[in-house]
């Protein structure tokens, strides 16, 4: 059988791309050089593990994993909606938040129409939209000496890139990799001018982190605007990250649209007790942002005395300017025994963006840093 360049079979938007880079799994790390202690900063997971309400739950679905799971997720879906005041076909439930976004890129956009996001913003966005054969409409982030938000969404840049040809804008709150945020009055003044034609996609992964006064919550907002879609996931702060599972909330009409495009049973058995006990445990959605807010302040206080400069942040981690290409860094860091993530495939080459981990765990990502500067 001859030779088959696949690659020339796929389409356009598909042929281009670039498969989106996770972090280096410890174990390969493991292999490579044979280190005894790796600590990984590199995803944004949950360093204090998971809700053990969810992973009891989880374990309890084991013995029926040989029936498929209930495709509608009912009790979960119910559960969401009593506990955010929305009806259950307001939910659309995903293997992650970025199924979710997945869905609402493969139900708006194609080929003859666009997608506006901004610069240094999640990276799917920009894969979703190529895959879809939609053009990219990247509005410039805000500049690094912003004294709000260095690095951040620029709303009006973003709302001078939405023509006739919009389907959808994407938007992350608070934005992953930078980790600024948006404030209400100005969020609400952008969706409000927008048309109503266009679909707002906000993105709010790691909002259950957030503690400033005048962070927007996009769920309030739903009833005045249909265009829009919430996702939000269960892989943060509640520690479910192996478990894939995610959801977005949307008025009934556009729920109804992207749930036409959800694959069957997309959301494991697992998955869906571990999520509905997760709700429940507040008690470790309260550790795990006390942990945070400590993290974050043992972080940047350490970058301080390292003289390195870092961007102001209401996630779950750090993105570090090493004042230097990050990329030997990020490899001298490695044979240190300490994952981090390079961001230069988001625009940012010098710097590094560091999850929030233990104490114990910042100390030694700190100490190896000093080492390798």
């Amino acid at each position: 059988m001859s030779a088959v360049d696949f690659l020339s079979l796929a389409t356009a938007g598909v042929q281009g791309l670039h498969p989106y880079q996770p972090g280096k799994p410890i174990e390969e790390l493991q292999r490579e050089l044979g280190l005894s202690r790796i600590v990984k900063l590199a995803s944004n997971e949950n360093p204090l593990g998971s809700s053990q309400k969810g992973v009891a739950a989880a374990a309890g679905e084991i013995p029926g994993i040989h029936i498929y799971p209930d495709d509608n997720g009912f009790r979960l879906r119910n559960k969401l909606a009593e506990r955010h005041g929305v009806a259950p076909e307001q939910l659309v439930l995903g293997s992650g938040s970025s199924d979710v976004i997945d869905m609402a890129a493969r139900s708006f956009l194609g080929p003859g129409v666009n997608a506006v996001y901004s610069e240094h913003a999640f990276a799917m966005y920009a894969i979703y939209t190529q895959a879809s054969g939609a053009a990219a409409k990247v509005a410039p982030a805000l500049p690094a000496d912003n004294p709000q938000s260095p690095h951040g969404h620029d709303l009006d840049a973003l709302a001078a890139r939405v023509d006739e040809k919009t389907r959808v804008v994407f938007i992350a709150n608070p934005n992953n990799p930078t980790g600024g945020w948006l404030r209400e009055a100005p969020l609400k003044a952008f969706i409000d001018a927008l048309p109503s034609r266009v679909i707002v996609v906000l993105d709010e992964a790691y909002t259950e982190y957030v503690e400033e006064e005048d962070f927007p919550n996009g769920l309030r907002w739903l009833d005045d605007y249909p265009n829009l879609l919430v996702t939000r996931t269960f892989s943060k702060i509640h520690g479910l990250a192996g478990l894939r599972v995610g959801y977005g909330v949307a008025s009934p009409e556009l729920a109804a649209v992207v749930n036409r495009v959800r694959a069957p049973f997309n959301v494991n058995s697992a998955a869906l007790a571990a999520a509905e006990a997760a709700l429940d445990d507040e008690a470790f959605v309260q550790r795990s942002r006390e942990n945070n807010r400590q993290g974050l302040a043992q972080l940047s206080s350490g970058c301080d005395e390292l003289g390195l400069a870092w961007i102001p942040s209401v996630g779950n981690f750090l993105c570090i300017d090493m004042g230097r290409p990050a990329g030997p860094v990020f490899d001298a860091l490695l044979r240190e025994g300490v994952i981090v993530r390079p961001v230069a495939n988001y625009g940012l080459p010098n710097h590094l963006r560091v999850t929030v981990g233990t104490p114990e765990e910042n100390a030694f990502f700190l100490r190896a840093l000093e080492r390798v500067l």
